[in-house]
């Protein structure tokens, strides 16, 4: 949970699946008015939102926060004297190096702040899911469909049995062979992507086992899947946010990989050493 003052709003987006209706009306409010609540007293919110002065206090805590002063504090770091980190401009004078490193500080930064949201019982939870599952699907569409494969590309070294594939027409395809033995892990910026929704409720109707990776908490997506693991990612004057993610996509992918193969142990280091002699045939 966070615990610092750069990732009020990222914390409350990240978490709010998992609120309460009182929680996310709190939510929704600060999210919808983030300048306006540093000037609000605890009892403004509650008489406001009709809801006890406590209900707001147990929030500020749940999304890592000591009480509402702490939160507000955060909030007016974040929201009314924001840093001017070195990647939210390009100039049309900078030279290719400036604009390498601001490339360099923008990933980064997207890095950080999905770290920051991460839940370590969620993606443990994500973790037992894929060490249980029969097989493993990725899904994807568009940029996230690039992810996808790549998460095949780590996976296949796990001895996992693993699958993907770019197609819509024979990803939902796939998507209805699957199992409540399976696993599928949809990924997905928006979480609102046509395509990987109708493949959602395939799975659902065959209770195939769901992890979602996004970047919104109130998305389609994250309200009918049943792991749900976030980024953090803002759009900038030189690429969207979409295009952002993709790095914290990978990353978690990453995450993921690296925790099912220690945790595989014996069984995934024997995979890992005949996807290396294979691969070896391919070298001079």
């Amino acid at each position: 949970m966070v615990n610092n003052n750069q990732h009020c709003l990222a914390s409350i987006r990240s978490n709010y699946g998992k609120f309460s209706d009182k929680e996310k009306s709190i939510a929704d409010f600060i999210l919808e008015n983030p300048q306006n609540i540093i000037h609000h007293t605890i009892n403004q919110v509650s008489e406001e939102l009709g809801v006890a002065e406590s209900t707001v206090f147990r929030f500020c805590q749940r999304v890592g926060f000591k009480g509402f002063q702490a939160l507000k504090i955060a909030l007016a770091a974040e929201v009314v004297t924001p840093i001017k980190d070195i990647h939210e401009k390009i100039n049309e004078e900078d030279s290719i190096g400036t604009v390498s490193e601001k490339v360099f500080r923008s990933n980064i930064k997207t890095i950080e702040d999905t770290l920051h949201i991460q839940d370590e019982t969620v993606i443990e939870g994500a973790v037992e899911a894929i060490l249980k599952a029969s097989k493993v699907h990725f899904f994807g569409s568009g940029g996230s469909a690039v992810v996808a494969m790549d998460a095949y590309h780590k996976f296949i070294r796990s001895g996992i049995d693993i699958n993907v594939n770019l197609d819509a027409h024979m990803q939902i395809m796939a998507a209805s062979q699957l199992t409540s033995e399976d696993l599928a892990i949809l990924i997905s910026h928006s979480g609102s992507t046509k395509d990987l929704l109708d493949i959602l409720q395939v799975l659902k109707e065959n209770n195939v086992t769901t992890i979602a990776v996004t970047n919104f908490a109130k998305s389609p997506l994250t309200k009918v899947a049943d792991i749900n693991l976030y980024t953090v990612a803002e759009e900038t004057d030189f690429r969207s946010e979409a295009l952002s993610s993709r790095i914290a996509q990978l990353t978690i992918i990453d995450a993921l990989y690296t925790n099912v193969m220690i945790a595989n142990n014996e069984a995934g280091q024997e995979a890992l050493q005949n996807m290396r002699r294979g691969i070896s045939l391919k070298r001079l």
